[in-house]
């Protein structure tokens, strides 16, 4: 790749707003970056959808950004990592970097209890987790919790009280004063922090994979020399939303959520 490209944006896509997440950890290590964001709100969500359908908007959103002269892409969803991140290897010439739940880190840190992992009913179903899971779970108590309807609970932005009640009927069935740790399988629940610790247990540590992906991708940049160059001037971290869906709602609530987190 040409060194011109060093200066070329950075792409990041989601069904919605919880690449977000990903996006804020982004500019914060990699604050001379510039970034283009995609919610690609049209067809969330992913996670309860058809692995084909998925397959086909995920390819759809890569290639928006693409055409848009990114010099990398991190598809900041668990979803759309599992089912079409090969996909979409094969037909962009340009490193791509996907999501994993942190199921590695949690059986590494240890603890006496269950590690729950929340996530969609399709990353949850998908070969990507699932060896994942077979390759840890004599390890460790690994328990998975498909979490059908709180990413749009999360994109309404609720309140506490509504999704902490939602998160009571989650856990309800589980033992949770046997669990040491929480991963959290979807980008969008790194925004429910404070609601998941009220559920499971303040004792209960919570990790998400968004750290491993950063520093995944700064490597691979690194590697290629498409690391952006120093400036004079102080680093901005720009960034340019964009959405599939209503851009009137959504490209507020996007700058909204990367408030939050930032």
């Amino acid at each position: 790749m040409d060194n011109h490209q060093n200066t070329s944006p950075i792409g990041v896509f989601d069904s919605g707003v919880g690449g977000i997440s990903v996006l804020a950890e982004l500019v914060k290590n990699l604050p001379r970056e510039k970034y283009i964001y995609l919610a690609d709100s049209a067809n969330a969500p992913y996670g309860t959808k058809d692995c084909e359908y998925v397959r086909e908007i995920s390819l759809n959103a890569a290639g928006i950004l693409y055409d848009r002269g990114v010099k990398a892409l991190v598809v900041a969803c668990n979803s759309a990592t599992s089912v079409a991140i090969n996909n979409i290897r094969e037909q962009f010439d340009i490193p791509v970097i996907g999501m994993e739940p942190a199921l590695k880190p949690a059986v590494e840190m240890g603890g006496n209890g269950a590690i729950v992992v929340m996530a969609t009913p399709l990353t949850l179903k998908e070969e990507k987790f699932n060896n994942l899971f077979h390759k840890f779970n004599l390890e460790a108590s690994i328990i998975s919790l498909p979490c059908e309807g709180l990413m749009e609970l999360i994109e309404s932005e609720a309140g506490m009280t509504d999704i902490v009640r939602y998160l009571k009927g989650l856990f309800q069935n589980l033992p949770v004063n046997q669990l040491s740790t929480v991963v959290l399988g979807c980008t969008h629940y790194c925004f429910i922090r404070n609601e998941i610790s009220t559920v499971a247990g303040p004792a209960v540590k919570i990790i998400d994979g968004n750290t491993g992906t950063v520093r995944q991708l700064e490597r691979t940049l690194n590697s290629l020399n498409l690391l952006a160059p120093p400036g004079k001037s102080k680093p901005s971290g720009q960034v340019e939303f964009l959405t599939t869906g209503d851009r009137e709602r959504i490209i507020p609530m996007c700058e909204r959520f990367l408030q939050k987190s930032l």
